[in-house]
Formats: C-alpha cells, sequence, structure tokens
C-alpha cells in the first residue's frame, strides 16, 4: 500500500487546500481562477506548495485541463471536510455579527446603576427584547479589562489601548439638603454659610475637600460631621436630613424631599465616559446596546432634568 508522507503542520496553510478543491472542481487552472476570482499564478504555488509538503503530485495535466492523481484522490475527502468546517465557521461568525439577540454585560458605577441606567435600560428592554441585560454594579475601574463586561459606564476615562471610550455627557453635582434638614437648620444663602451647617462628606476619599479647596474654601475633613464612602449609604443619609450633601443632579431628581441649594457654586462635573473592547465593537448585539446607551445617556445628561427644585427659604424657614 503506498504511504503518502504526512503534511508539515508547521507550514500548512488552509488556502492551500482552498485552491486544491477550487482546481478538482474546475477541472484547470483557468477555470479555478475564474471562478474564485484568484490569480492564476496563484493558484499554481499553492498547488505546488501543497504537493511539496505531501511528497506527491496532486494533478496530470492533458489537452483540456488537470485530472487528479491517486494521491489527489486520496485527500479530496478530508479536503472536503476542512471546507465544510471553514464555511460553518463563516456561516457562525456572520451569525454573531448580524445577531439581534443576545447577552451584553454592562458595569457602572453603584450610584449610576441605581439611579442613572435604570430607565435607559428600561427603553432599551422595550426596543430590544431579544436582548439580555447583566447589570454589573461595581465602583472597580478593572473589570471591563479583565473582561467581566462588555461595556463599562464610566466617570474617568479609560486609557488602555484596547478600549474605545467615547464622552457622552457631563454629570452635573450640586449642594442638596432635606427638606426636614433646612426646615430645622435654615438655608445657607452664601458658600460661606455652608461652614456653619452639618455636612455630609467621604470617609477616606478627599474629593469633597480638595474641590472646596478649588472654589477657595478651606475646610478639613472634620467638619464633615457625617461621613462614608459607600456612595449608596450617602445618598441616603443627605435623604433622610443628616445635613447638606453633593449629589449627582440626575440622582437628587430621584429622591423625594431633596432641595438644590447655592446654585451659584461653580461646582465641576464629572465626565461621563462609554467604554468597550475594540473587537467587541464587531458584535451587532453589543454595538446595538452600546448606540443606545450612547444616544439615552447624551439626551438624558445634556436635558438636566435632573436639577431638584431650589430650595425657596420663605417656605422652609
Amino acid at each position: 500500500m503506498a504511504h503518502n508522507p504526512p503534511l508539515d503542520r508547521t507550514r500548512f496553510d488552509w488556502s492551500l487546500v482552498r485552491s486544491f478543491l477550487a482546481v478538482v472542481d474546475a477541472g484547470s487552472l483557468t477555470g479555478a481562477a475564474r471562478r474564485t476570482g484568484a490569480l492564476q499564478p496563484t493558484l499554481s504555488r499553492h498547488i505546488a506548495e501543497l504537493e511539496g509538503q505531501l511528497g506527491a503530485p496532486l494533478f496530470e495535466r492533458t489537452g483540456r485541463g488537470v485530472v487528479p492523481t491517486a494521491a489527489a484522490l486520496a485527500i479530496i475527502e478530508a479536503a472536503r471536510t476542512m471546507q465544510d468546517g471553514a464555511d460553518a465557521l463563516g456561516r457562525s461568525l456572520a451569525g454573531q455579527r448580524q445577531a439581534t439577540t443576545g447577552v451584553v454585560r454592562i458595569t457602572t458605577s453603584q450610584v449610576a446603576a441605581n439611579h442613572l441606567l435604570p430607565p435607559v435600560l428600561a427603553e432599551l428592554q422595550r426596543l430590544e427584547p431579544g436582548i439580555q441585560i447583566e447589570l454589573v454594579s461595581s465602583n472597580a475601574l478593572t473589570n471591563l479589562l479583565r473582561r467581566e463586561a462588555d461595556i463599562a459606564v464610566r466617570m474617568v476615562r479609560p486609557v488602555q489601548n484596547s478600549l474605545v471610550a467615547r464622552k457622552i455627557g457631563e454629570i452635573g453635582i450640586g449642594a442638596y439638603a432635606h427638606a426636614s434638614y433646612l426646615a430645622r437648620a435654615g438655608v445657607p444663602r452664601s458658600p460661606d454659610e455652608l461652614l456653619s451647617h452639618r455636612l455630609v462628606g467621604m470617609d477616606t476619599d478627599d474629593t469633597l475637600t480638595r474641590g472646596f479647596a478649588g472654589m477657595g474654601i478651606a475646610i478639613a475633613r472634620e467638619r464633615f460631621v457625617v461621613r462614608t464612602d459607600d456612595h449608596l449609604a450617602y445618598g441616603r443619609l443627605v435623604a433622610a436630613g443628616a445635613g447638606i450633601g453633593f449629589l449627582a443632579h440626575y440622582h437628587a431628581a430621584q429622591t423625594p424631599g431633596l432641595q438644590r441649594l447655592l446654585p451659584q457654586l461653580r461646582i465641576p462635573a464629572l465626565p461621563c465616559w462609554l467604554a468597550v473592547h475594540r473587537e467587541i465593537r464587531s458584535s451587532r448585539v453589543v454595538r446595538r446596546v452600546y448606540d443606545h446607551l450612547a444616544r439615552a445617556l447624551a439626551a438624558q445628561l445634556g436635558s438636566d432634568n435632573g436639577q431638584a427644585p431650589t430650595a425657596p427659604a420663605a417656605n422652609l424657614l
């Protein structure tokens, strides 16, 4: 029994087999070139490379074209199996790109997960009922890099080259207090009067003290009589009347009884970034969710409807 030497796997190329089958089916190099759109010299080179790896000729030339040799006939079935697998892979990849159903995992901060994204995702579900959403509430910035999520909504711009980031708006911040607190303590009319009020601040995070310093107001950590680094607890403390705090407008708008104070305070807004892996953008499902988030969040932040009303002093004193 004739024994054909094994293929050199270190140099094996699927394109060689594809060209081989094209010549088999067409019966000539010219016909294969016409059917595939490949150049005839390219097909000829592929056949020669495959023959070199097999150690046997694959075609005999005739007046009308080429005829497969015994070596060629021995590998045709395996070659067609490879072609079927390649075609199935191509269909699968195309299906993934064109799919309108699937699961998309989104990560964002605790506050945004609880107050910013719910109405946006509810609208997405109405528009795209075939897409399932998994919402990851986390303040960690690394979970998108670790592939624990497909899309991230963050207040810090990602700098990694593997990510594509798009700024979709700015999150306005204001001073807020509950009506019950203002009824007891009065309404501050100037930034300096804040120092005579009970302030809700951060524990180990110095964002607020640095923010005050940027506005020309020196304030020590101890001036914040209630402190926590838990952002959800922070909002609840302000809502419970513990004192004056600093909240995103969209957050305050969803909390009954909160009043905005000192609108003249120029508190720097936070940028809102949408980030996604470069290669994931080829997924139609991820792209649809990404586009919806970009559009809906930009509209929500741009309209600034999240601002709670400014406290009317006459009604609260």
